[in-house]
């Protein structure tokens, strides 16, 4: 492999800014020192003071292969995240067919070894019926176990009290949850149906998904975690109410039950149904301004320990279909650190907690193997931004295979220079290497 060294880099790590060298060697991170001189055959890049990030591990993406490749392939999304200094992905099992087997979730491990850009993992899928496929799932080399408490894209819901019982008494894996209860939202679901029986605008969506149903589920899940001293994850949390579920005060690896929250329920709400429509409709919904700014503190305060995209794209055409048949999901992979800067231009954030919540944390809540800090030995996983070179969104940048974006027309106030997955170059001011693939992901358990 090529050998790096990074100059006049300001590293944002493990709660501070240093200005610092960084030396990578063999793909992983050799040297961190003041002033660092190059070996014989080292490619070197002075980076001006650009600030450098360890690269954002994103544990919530639907990348839509196998089956549903009219809206994405696992290459394709791949390729947007490196770009936007996502350097790992964890996705989910929702896919045609569910990943509900061992043969088919092996299946996604090998068509990322063929083709993803960033290194990679997949959560095994729980059904009502699966659970002896679940328990032979390797927690070695396999991120988690996910469980759709709450209907959403894909029709994987686990609504069988029993056979969540069975789940969290018996997985020894973390457990990711989507929680939405389902009685409400189908309750709810009817109620609307019936004012706009045709047609409904996008802004009912936080009506329908309501904050009575997320905490409902929530609250259920944190129950049987408890129980049974199961280690739980609960994702994209989207409202106020959720946030007395979860602890302050602890490191994450202390914690037996953590909570994610998304760059969208950071960033939108529920005003922006008025210009946005079903862009911006999701699962959970995008909700009142008061949730955003509760979502925004949590993550100073410390009951949300991550920060992830939930990455869910749908072709255009799809999207533009009336409220009741165009499906929930947006393509973000490409932006979040970018967002979270703004963020923390802001006063919202810091950028020490960016780091923290991208990646620090990560890598602590799901025992990563030496990824998600930037450590000398650990992988060279790299997001390297410039901070004060604004980034337009428009269709010419856009990367997704579907083309489209809910933050087309905005100026992000910082660009993503280059990004180093496992130590290889793998994205430069706007050029590909795509000579090596990502890595799959190993975790200490």
């Amino acid at each position: 492999m090529t050998n790096y060294v990074l100059k006049n880099a300001q590293i944002v790590n493990e709660g501070r800014i240093i200005s610092s060298d960084i030396r990578i060697e063999n793909g992983r991170i050799a040297k961190i020192a003041a002033d660092i001189s190059p070996a014989v055959g080292d490619v070197v890049l002075d980076l001006h003071g650009k600030h450098v990030f360890p690269g954002m591990i994103d544990d919530q993406v639907h990348f839509r292969e196998p089956g549903l490749t009219h809206k994405a392939t696992i290459a394709s999304e791949a390729r947007a995240a490196v770009a936007g200094g996502v350097t790992s992905f964890m996705e989910m099992p929702n896919t045609v067919p569910n990943a509900l087997t061992q043969e088919l979730l092996a299946d996604k491990y090998a068509i990322a070894a063929a083709g993803s850009l960033a290194n990679y993992s997949f959560f095994m899928g729980a059904g009502n019926d699966n659970l002896e496929e679940v328990l032979k799932t390797n927690s070695r080399d396999v991120c988690g176990i996910k469980i759709f408490m709450g209907s959403s894209t894909g029709n994987m819901l686990v609504d069988n009290t029993q056979t969540l019982e069975k789940l969290f008494s018996s997985c020894e894996m973390l457990i990711a949850t989507h929680c939405e209860d389902e009685p409400t939202v189908r309750a709810r679901t009817e109620l609307f149906k019936e004012k706009y029986p045709e047609d409904a605008p996008a802004y009912i969506h936080p009506l329908v998904r309501n904050e009575e149903a997320c905490y409902l589920s929530s609250s259920m899940a944190v129950d049987l975690a408890k129980k049974n001293n199961t280690r739980l994850h609960i994702l994209h949390i989207s409202t106020e109410e959720e946030l007395a579920l979860f602890e302050t005060g602890k490191a994450v690896k202390d914690k037996k039950i953590t909570a994610e929250v998304c760059v969208h329920h950071l960033w939108f709400d529920a005003a922006q149904y008025d210009t946005l429509g079903n862009q911006i409709k999701c699962n959970p919904a995008i909700k009142d301004a008061r949730h955003k700014t509760a979502l925004r503190k949590a993550l100073v305060t410390g009951e949300l320990d991550i920060i992830a995209t939930d990455h869910a794209p749908h072709t255009w055409e799809e999207k533009s279909q009336g409220f009741w048949k165009s499906p929930s999901g947006l393509p973000l992979v490409q932006h979040p650190l970018l967002l979270m800067i703004d963020l923390a231009k802001e006063g919202h954030i810091s950028l020490e907690l960016i780091a923290e919540k991208t990646a620090h944390a990560v890598a602590d809540c799901f025992q990563i193997e030496e990824r998600g800090y930037i450590r000398e030995g650990y992988w060279a996983d790299l997001a390297i931004v410039d901070l004060n070179k604004p980034l337009t969104v428009s269709k010419e940048n856009i990367l997704y295979q579907c083309g489209w974006s809910p933050l087309e027309g905005h100026t992000l106030s910082a660009s993503v220079e280059h990004t180093f997955v496992s130590g290889h170059l793998a994205y430069s001011q706007g050029s590909f290497d795509e000579s090596k693939t990502g890595k799959r992901l190993l975790f200490n358990r």
